[in-house]
């Protein structure tokens, strides 16, 4: 058990026979009384989201997560498919729990697959990735003086603010944290 003042973004918890991730954490402490701990975290297991409130002092069950380094095969209509590096194991993981996070999946991308049990529950991508611009908006003569943007979509279908610069069949460095442009490469 650990104490509802520990849970930060990042740490997964059970509750009421449910898996949590913490996806935003704040504490609130009035003037008189006791504190509040409010957190948004999501069900590992449906995909959802959720807004939670805890008491100063309350406790919820810590869980331990296993690692393993994966590399993303396919998508079919309910599942993304996953093979352990190691053991060569493939692991279906549902499209509500990976979210979101598709737009950045690319066949062959390492991954990390967080387990608990034998259960693949949640997928770790790396800080950046490598995409391919399939279509552009043009750019307009004169529009360099300001630091002026246009909005791109990639192989995987994400759309990206990018540097008028930037064309069609050029490849950009993305943050996946974010979504955000970071170089074209």
């Amino acid at each position: 058990m650990i104490d509802v003042n520990e849970l930060r973004k990042g740490v997964t918890f059970e509750q009421d026979g449910s898996l949590y991730k913490v996806l935003d954490y704040a504490h609130n402490k009035p003037g008189r009384g006791q504190a509040t701990i409010r957190i948004k975290a999501r069900d590992l297991r449906k995909g959802t989201t959720l807004d939670m409130t805890f008491n100063s002092g309350n406790r919820v069950q810590d869980v331990r997560l296993d690692y393993h380094n994966a590399q993303f095969l396919y998508a079919d209509d309910r599942f993304y498919y996953f093979m352990d590096n190691q053991t060569y194991e493939q692991y279906p993981v549902n499209k509500e729990i990976v979210g979101d996070q598709a737009e950045f999946l690319k066949p062959n991308m390492d991954v990390k697959l967080m387990f608990y049990t034998t259960e693949a529950l949640d997928v770790e991508l790396p800080t950046s990735v490598d995409l391919l611009i399939t279509r552009a908006e043009p750019s307009v003569r004169g529009d360099t003086a300001t630091g002026v943007t246009k909005k791109v979509i990639t192989e995987t279908g994400l759309e990206v603010q990018v540097p008028s610069f930037v064309g069609q069949g050029d490849t950009i460095r993305v943050d996946t944290r974010n979504g955000e442009y970071i170089t074209r490469v």
